[in-house]
């Protein structure tokens, strides 16, 4: 997804550089044609100057649909992805922490097993303490773990469910404009090319 990001990145810089490219292109096309004697040819490349002016705008446009519309949708899932890797994380330190409390509970009571059998009743409120104290961080963990996983899965199911359509929508937003740029694209040639056959 990233590499797809950079490259529609990619696109929009090379589209606004042919936007500024087609200006300049016109721009001469106008000085060439006040500076050209023949009348046909000096209007044909004044023609050709206004169509290089209106693809400018066409070509600019669609530089502002890749970013708009197709870059910042894949940016914004990328975001999105991110969080859900953070969650992830965040559900594997909980988990790791649970599992450290289990650790703690089995030695604090395997402690009080010891004491027990080497008869050091004195240390024995302590020690049920500290297993009352583990128990209920054991508990905790399980409890958080059980809740951020819930969560996790709740937030994927919901990017999962809203990704698919929210894309497919952009999509053909998307398309939709990429396909009128090109019809102007056309239409502006098509104008054109009568003034184009009457030079020869």
């Amino acid at each position: 997804m990233k590499k797809l990001h950079s490259s529609v990145e990619t696109l929009v810089t090379y589209r606004r550089e042919l936007a500024t490219n087609i200006r300049t292109f016109a721009t001469s096309s106008a000085v060439l044609a006040s500076a050209e004697e023949h009348s046909g040819l000096s209007r044909a490349l004044s023609q050709l100057a206004d169509a290089y002016e209106k693809l400018e705008g066409v070509y600019g446009q669609q530089a502002e649909t890749d970013f708009y519309v197709l870059a910042e949708l894949i940016r914004d899932y990328l975001a999105l992805l991110d969080a859900i890797k953070e969650c992830f994380h965040q559900r594997v330190k909980t988990y790791q922490t649970w599992q450290y409390a289990q650790g703690m509970l089995t030695k604090k009571r395997e402690a009080k097993v010891k004491l027990e059998l080497a008869m050091k009743t004195d240390k024995l409120p302590q020690a049920d303490e500290e297993i009352k104290e583990w128990e209920q961080k054991v508990q905790k963990g399980e409890e958080d773990f059980k809740a951020i996983s819930k969560m996790v899965r709740k937030e994927v199911k919901r990017y999962e469910r809203y990704r698919v359509q929210d894309f497919k929508d952009a999509m053909i937003k998307y398309l939709e404009v990429m396909l009128q740029g090109q019809q102007e694209v056309l239409r502006v040639w098509e104008n054109y090319l009568p003034e184009a056959k009457s030079i020869a």
